[in-house]
């Protein structure tokens, strides 16, 4: 039986997707996971055919439960994952058992945001970068930064703007290294310059060595106790300025980093007339991102790069343009959800292609400390940019959560305890 092996999924967003997209696709689909929750919720995963519960954190409990499957008769043609960080420990599992021609090896070095600084050194999109090593005195490293603020302090690993601080100043830089430094022991943190002004987000997959930019988005961010992106735009038709800059800094950073075949992401913000790194990550967006470029383009990039991973041809002409906006619902407060309103008023507002509503009842609400705490989304499709954003807003406005307020701290302290990207 045909079979894709899926290590780690959320239960919705472009990771799940890519788990319908295989089903669609004719595979048995399996999914290799550690949150015994699936299972107490298997009856919500009809596109999973089988699932295992095993330590995906632990490359040799993931080989043991191949190398099962594979006894069972499974014919596995692929191994993959969409979330971080087990992108790519799924991609050297593929070229392990399944021969697949996906740069795993890259992808890893993609993963750690030090070594892409790194690897980047030289590169004209790399901004101002320190790394601060657990042997470094704190001290030294302010005063090796002393010129460069406002900065940002991210720890190697994040994601969705987890562990990541704005610093103005001496004081805050120290602070948050010693946060980062109590989180995580001994581990690097990495400082980089703040960039102000536009942010851009592009998707796109290398072929052959060759980079094509999928879509390009601009991101509305909201500064609240960390940078939450609330907001994307999709841009239908990037001046040619724009697409060919972007194009020429992705090319030369996949080059750089070795990339032959693969899925990524990129964060650019405009500096002057150059238009500089922020983020990277060896695989599609999460929340609602695959949806996005369907609505707007008719492209499901999940199934697209899955289709890369399998080694087949993969057409990314667009079916249709579409102006696209997708607005996202964070709280401004903490508190116990008792009741969600306004979701079948939202839909019937007029350009609306979608509203999804994540939590349940009975859940715990924050105010966002990263991505993972963006509640909903309001998808819509308009005949102009600004039409898009105004339908997305507007039918937003409808949607309210009720909220029981929650007077403990004990519940704020496991905040950064959670995942980043749980859609």
């Amino acid at each position: 039986m045909k079979t894709i092996v899926f290590v780690e999924s959320n239960k919705s967003g472009s990771s799940r997707e890519a788990i319908r997209a295989a089903d669609k696709m004719g595979y048995f689909t399996v999914l290799l996971t550690n949150r015994k929750k699936f299972f107490e919720q298997i009856s919500e995963f009809v596109d999973v055919h089988h699932i295992i519960l095993t330590n995906t954190k632990k490359m040799d409990s993931l080989r043991e439960e191949i190398n099962k499957l594979k006894h069972r008769g499974l014919y596995i043609e692929l191994i993959a994952s969409f979330v971080h960080p087990f992108v790519s420990k799924a991609a050297i599992l593929s070229k392990e058992f399944c021969n697949t021609n996906i740069s795993a090896d890259t992808i890893a070095d993609m993963e750690d945001k030090i070594t892409m600084r790194q690897v980047l050194k030289e590169s004209l999109y790399n901004p101002f970068y320190y790394i601060h090593e657990p042997t470094n005195s704190i001290p030294s490293t302010v005063d090796h930064c002393r010129n460069q603020y406002p900065l940002i302090i991210k720890a190697p690993l994040s994601t969705g703007s987890k562990d990541v601080y704005k610093v103005n100043n001496e004081q805050e830089l120290t602070d948050s290294i010693v946060t980062l430094e109590n989180k995580y022991g001994n581990k690097p943190v990495l400082i980089e310059q703040f960039i102000d002004g536009p942010q851009y987000l592009i998707e796109t997959l290398t072929i052959d060595k060759i980079l094509y930019i999928v879509s390009i988005f601009e991101q509305e961010i909201t500064k609240q106790k960390r940078f939450i992106v609330t907001g994307y735009r999709l841009i239908v038709e990037p001046s040619s300025d724009l697409y060919h800059k972007l194009l020429k800094a992705a090319q030369s950073i996949v080059d750089q980093a070795g990339m032959e075949n693969g899925a990524c992401h990129f964060e650019f913000r405009l500096k002057g007339n150059d238009y500089i790194l922020i983020e990277l990550n060896p695989r599609i967006s999460g929340g609602a991102m695959n949806r996005m470029i369907e609505a707007g383009y008719g492209i499901n990039l999940v199934e697209k790069t899955l289709n890369l991973m399998l080694g087949n041809t993969v057409d990314l002409k667009p079916k249709f343009k579409k102006h696209v906006y997708i607005y996202y619902i964070t709280m401004s407060e903490s508190g116990i959800l008792e009741k969600i309103t306004g979701k079948k008023r939202a839909k019937k507002c007029p350009g609306i292609k979608e509203v999804f509503l994540k939590p349940k009842k009975g859940t715990m609400l924050y105010p966002p400390l990263s991505m993972g705490h963006r509640y909903a989304y309001v998808l819509a499709i308009g005949d102009t940019p600004e039409q898009a954003e105004q339908f997305s807003k507007t039918a937003a406005k409808e949607i309210v959560f009720h909220l029981k307020s929650n007077s403990t701290d004990s519940a704020l302290e496991s905040l950064n305890n959670e995942e980043s990207d749980k859609w």
